[in-house]
């Protein structure tokens, strides 16, 4: 399936994002500083994803994980992952480490809401069917499979061979509602997620 183009979607992109950087600017920097403080590396972690129409970009987030995590490890968090800073825990307990992705957002990267992306090595366990469907939107920061499964870290650490786990199990439930969602979005549903991520963020 060839990229779909929604209606006002850019625009919605825009007027979400552009006003979130600029408000939580004083946020970012501070966060910005702290992790450079607690520990030695980047600010940002960058991490190759698969976008809209298969198109290859680099996501970027907080670090939350010890320089070059990627490399012993699998991209998977699981649990109370040894990799995971200290900052970085209180990072991801708020889901701060996802605001740079604003940043995708304007550069066209990403949606706001939309499909979440994934690397490379999960994404070659798509379903035809249900690949096309989910990479013919521009991937978001939320969507539906993503307040689902908030908690997956935890689903992972229970499981005896976690990337099985992910493949098998939660990989294609999270694809199942990524594509129910993609088959009807519009703006205004994405208004709607937004606000339950908000409101599931505040609890």
């Amino acid at each position: 399936m060839p990229p779909r183009r929604r209606p006002g979607q850019r625009l919605f992109d825009v007027i979400v994002a552009l006003p979130a950087l600029l408000l939580l600017s004083p946020l970012l920097l501070a966060v910005a500083a702290w992790i450079r403080i607690d520990s030695p590396g980047p600010v940002f972690f960058r991490q190759e994803r698969v976008g809209q129409g298969g198109r290859l970009f680099r996501i970027h987030k907080f670090r939350t994980m010890v320089d070059d995590a990627a490399r012993p490890g699998l991209p998977l968090t699981v649990g109370d992952d040894a990799r995971i800073t200290r900052a970085g825990v209180w990072l991801r307990q708020r889901r701060l480490d996802e605001l740079p992705q604003f940043i995708d957002v304007l550069r066209g990267d990403m949606s706001v809401v939309g499909p979440r992306p994934e690397v490379p090595r999960y994404v070659a366990h798509y379903p035809p069917a249900l690949r096309d469907t989910v990479l013919a939107l521009r991937p978001g920061i939320t969507d539906p499979s993503s307040l689902a499964y908030i908690d997956e870290a935890s689903l992972l650490a229970a499981a005896a061979d976690p990337e099985r786990e992910y493949v098998d199990v939660i990989l294609p439930r999270k694809l199942r509602i990524a594509a129910d969602y993609a088959a009807r979005a519009t703006v205004w549903t994405d208004v709607k997620v937004l606000a339950a991520t908000a409101a599931r963020l505040l609890r």
